[in-house]
């Protein structure tokens, strides 16, 4: 389960990857959906940190009753 928390992290980063390219490439053509992918990278940046905090929180638990 442990594996599958951690893909799910780095699946964050490459969404927000994808919205901060989108963002440089429509930023001249339409400012009004790069400011939709300014926020799905936020977001996307911020569902990272909190996964990875929840993981890592989560495997301390496992140890801590293991031993």
């Amino acid at each position: 389960m442990i594996k599958i928390l951690r893909y799910t992290e780095y699946i964050y980063l490459v969404v927000a990857f994808f919205a901060t390219y989108r963002i440089f490439t429509d930023w001249n053509i339409d400012r009004n959906r790069a400011y939709l992918f300014l926020f799905f990278a936020v977001i996307s940046i911020a569902m990272f940190l909190f996964r990875r905090n929840y993981r890592r929180k989560f495997e301390q638990r496992k140890r801590d009753n293991e031993q």
